[in-house]
């Protein structure tokens, strides 16, 4: 099978931005892609961050926006990126500083309001591939675009409305890492997008009165795919499709469930750098360590016997995080402990930060996000609460059960695919790698809280559970395989 030039799009990428999961998947897949046999380069936005990990950067060319910005194409290498061969990724960059050097987040400023002009932003983004996939690049051009959420979305509209229609039309893949997050603009910005009047209307971006770059990702895609089987299934239902379930039911055939996978090379506590000691399934004596390392960086009682409870996410609603706070008194009851990195909603920040303050020595909570405290905290603690209402994939609950942190979830989404809930049944058969519950309700977090508490309680059960889950094999390996398995049926003829 001959080799297939691949453009991926995604806003950030792993280790140079991080907002989310999203560039964990960004920073693994290429190399995942290449080792299947693709050649893959990426495309990023000119953050700062970005800018500052190309290196042998070069301009290749620029084109115009219709407010008359014009944007630089950089072509270089990221040494943080490795290939497939371990060799730094070849990326294309968007060097265009009034659009993205900026204070705060890519996407919000500094007060976490959205930047008002996202639309111009991302529909760069999208012109950028466009342009890639006609030539701007005279050494190398993509026969398919990848593109990652609604950042990337806009690029199938460009694709689509490419003004040449002689050229050949360059298929394209979309990816939807979380439908909550649309990318809606006003209905009076179209202008700014630079696509034709006939791509706002309802077979289109036009979305309830609307701009929706998620939409025009999900309906001028030549194959959707999303990060798991479960969360296809659920995104094509009124509860869990934000409005767009209708056009994912139309689209069922060409929608598919790709599971994501975690980079063994950065995840992994028997090679961990960052960690303060290792271990595996097998030679388990390094995790104790790293629990006691934990509770004394955090200001938690050291107390090999006290189950540690942990949290490592955005503090939003969709995170089931109110059913954590409701339940902390069940984890203390158990003689347990709780751990919180994160940021997000102010409430959710100030409640967690009280409830520090009441239980000194028992709850400890880290505000913001740190990369390096993550591994610590994974390798460090006992259980990994993700308790969402809904939850795409996930990545914290595979590097709980790497990690041999026992993930306690709702069966939603990827949750209820990547963790076996631990019942008389799947304890017999040493299937087990977790604690599930169903509903949406305090009242069965808190069981599931008791479950935990019960099962920690019991040694030899809850080794067994826990060396399962870290047997479990989250490689790259399959998804790419299924990933190229789509690419190869838009290729052929």
């Amino acid at each position: 099978m001959p080799t297939m030039r691949v453009l991926q799009l995604s806003a950030e990428i792993f280790p140079l931005l991080k907002t989310g999961g999203l560039a964990d998947i960004a920073g693994a897949l290429p190399a995942a892609l290449g080792a299947a046999g693709c050649d893959v380069r990426v495309l990023l936005p000119g953050f700062p961050a970005i800018i500052a990990g190309l290196h042998d950067a070069v301009p290749i060319g620029q084109f115009t926006m219709p407010w008359g910005h014009p944007v630089q194409v950089l072509a270089g290498n990221l040494p943080a990126v490795p290939d497939a061969a371990r060799q730094p990724i070849h990326a294309y960059v968007l060097h265009a500083p009034d659009l993205f050097e900026r204070p705060g987040s890519p996407y919000e400023d500094a007060q976490r309001r959205p930047y008002a002009d996202n639309h111009r932003r991302f529909a760069a983004l999208g012109w950028a591939a466009a342009h890639l996939a006609h030539g701007l690049d005279a050494t190398w051009a993509p026969q398919l675009v990848h593109g990652h959420d609604w950042h990337a979305a806009l690029a199938l509209a460009c694709l689509r409305h490419w003004p040449d229609g002689r050229v050949k039309r360059v298929p394209c893949v979309y990816t939807v890492h979380n439908l909550a997050y649309q990318g809606l603009f006003d209905a009076r910005l179209f202008g700014d997008l630079g696509l034709p009047a006939a791509a706002y209307q309802v077979d289109g971006l036009e979305f309830h009165g609307q701009i929706s770059f998620m939409k025009a990702g999900l309906f001028y895609a030549d194959k959707i795919t999303t990060v798991s089987p479960t969360y296809a299934r659920e995104i094509q239902t009124p509860e869990q499709g934000f409005g767009l379930d209708g056009l994912l039911r139309a689209r069922h055939g060409d929608l598919s469930g790709i599971l994501n996978a975690v980079d063994a090379a950065v995840w992994n506590p028997a090679l961990d750098p960052h960690i303060t000691k290792h271990f595996d399934a097998d030679h388990l004596a390094g995790k104790a360590g790293c629990k006691a390392a934990l509770q004394q960086e955090c200001g938690l009682k050291i107390d090999k016997g006290a189950p540690l409870f942990t949290v490592v996410s955005r503090l939003t609603e969709q995170k089931g995080l109110n059913l954590v706070l409701a339940g902390i008194d069940e984890i203390l009851r158990g003689g347990g402990q709780l751990l919180v990195l994160g940021s997000g909603e102010h409430a959710l920040e100030q409640a967690f930060t009280e409830a520090a303050h009441r239980h000194d020595g028992q709850v400890a909570v880290r505000l913001g996000y740190d990369e390096l405290f993550a591994h610590r905290i994974f390798s460090g603690s006992d259980v990994t609460l993700v308790p969402s209402r809904f939850e795409p994939c996930g990545l914290t609950q595979i590097y709980g059960l790497l990690y041999g942190s026992l993930p306690l979830v709702r069966a939603v989404g990827g949750l209820a695919d990547t963790v076996v809930d631990a019942d008389l049944a799947t304890l017999a058969d040493h299937t087990a790698t977790g604690i599930v519950f169903a509903s949406f309700t305090e009242a069965d977090y808190r069981h599931a809280v008791r479950r935990a508490l019960a099962l920690y309680r019991q040694p030899r059960a809850w080794a067994r559970v826990r060396q399962t889950g870290m047997r479990q094999d989250f490689s790259w390996t399959q998804a790419a395989t299924h990933y190229t398995t789509i690419y190869q049926a838009l290729m052929d003829p």
